[in-house]
Formats: structure tokens, C-alpha cells, sequence
């Protein structure tokens, strides 16, 4: 897989920390991963336009997929009702692969993303144009792993609840609903909620 191999998710596009997160997929009942190699890698950085500021290199893969894995104990635990991925709440047992995929080893979603964090910094600039900001990092393998935590954040500030995963059951994909009422359900009408509509009809009939 080089940069230039089309991207074989199902669903791109989404924001930085989502579009991390849909890395992994399922197809066909197994588990997928694009993040396996720096070549995944490379695949994922072009799509977001961080190729040219950014090496795919082994130091970079292992960041990101840290990020990844606490942005996953972020979301999920959020919308699980946990506090944003906080753990579970006094009293609650939480099963491992309770989401239908793989745990993640204990990653606490708030210490997770606040350690990825750490890394990086907003440093105010004045250009030509007038006041900007300007991400800086200590260490640059640092980088694609800070932005999409970094991105994480403003999503929380801009509208928390349209922080989604798809609700098929056997979906692990997510999405920033940007839907006019805030309905939507499913990474793919013409995938995961035409299946859905499909088992329905399917216990309907078999009940009748």
C-alpha cells in the first residue's frame, strides 16, 4: 500500500478524531484496520492532508494509534454515559469488547487524550493576513496524534451530542451528525440502515 492507494475505508471525510477513529471497520463480520503499517499510514495522512507536514514513519504510526485508541475510551465512553470516557460510572461493571470489537487496554479516555496533549501546543502568530494561531510540537512524529485529539476538543465544544456511532449493532464506524435536526443514526443509509430496515422486516415476517 503506497500513498498514492485509494483509501479503502467505507466511510471518509468525517473530522480528524472521527475520521481516526473509522481507521477500523468491519467487513463481512471481521474486524479491519487500515493502521497496521506506515503504508496504512500514509493512506490515512494524505486523506487529511497531513502528508506534507508529516512523515509515515514507525514513531508516528505508534503515536497515533495511542491517540486512536484513547479517543476510542473517549467517544465510546461518552456515549456509553460514562463521563466522556472517564471509565464507568460507581457501581458499573464494564465487560471487555463490550462495543463488539476488541477493548483498549485500559485506556482511560480523558487521561488518554489529555496525555496525547501534552505534546503539542497552540502558539499565537500575527502573519500578513492578521492574528493566527500555529500548532507546534517538541517532536514532530508527535503531530498527526496531537491534531486529532486536538480536534476531539472543539468538536466537545461545538456540539457534543452530534459526536455519534453508527447504531448498527455490528457498525464500529463514527460520524459529527451535521444534519439540520440532529437525526441522523447510521455512518450509511445505503449500508448500515438498509440492513437495519432488512432485520426488521426479516423478524417481522418470521414472527408473522
Amino acid at each position: 500500500m503506497s500513498p498514492t492507494t485509494p483509501d479503502p475505508r467505507p466511510l471518509t471525510g468525517e473530522p480528524l478524531a472521527l475520521d481516526l477513529l473509522n481507521t477500523r471497520w468491519m467487513r463481512d463480520g471481521v474486524l479491519q484496520d487500515l493502521l497496521t503499517g506506515t503504508d496504512g499510514l500514509a493512506v490515512w495522512l494524505a486523506a487529511n492532508g497531513l502528508d506534507g507536514r508529516f512523515t509515515a514513519d514507525e514513531g508516528t504510526l505508534r503515536h497515533v494509534l495511542r491517540a486512536r485508541d484513547a479517543l476510542k475510551a473517549a467517544v465510546d465512553g461518552a456515549a456509553a454515559g460514562t463521563a466522556a470516557g472517564h471509565g464507568p460510572a460507581d457501581g458499573a461493571e464494564q465487560a471487555d469488547g463490550a462495543d463488539g470489537v476488541d477493548g483498549v487496554d485500559g485506556v482511560d479516555g480523558v487521561d488518554g487524550v489529555d496525555a496525547v496533549l501534552e505534546h503539542g501546543r497552540i502558539r499565537p502568530v500575527l502573519t500578513p493576513e492578521g492574528p493566527g494561531e500555529r500548532a507546534e510540537f517538541a517532536d514532530a512524529t508527535w503531530g498527526p496524534a496531537w491534531l486529532a485529539a486536538r480536534n476531539y476538543l472543539e468538536l466537545l465544544a461545538t456540539a457534543p451530542d452530534r459526536i455519534r456511532r453508527c447504531a448498527h449493532e455490528a457498525c464500529v464506524l463514527h460520524f459529527f451528525d451535521t444534519s439540520r435536526n440532529g437525526t441522523r443514526r447510521w455512518c450509511s443509509m445505503a449500508a448500515c440502515g438498509n440492513r437495519a430496515k432488512a432485520s426488521r422486516h426479516y423478524a417481522r415476517t418470521k414472527d408473522a
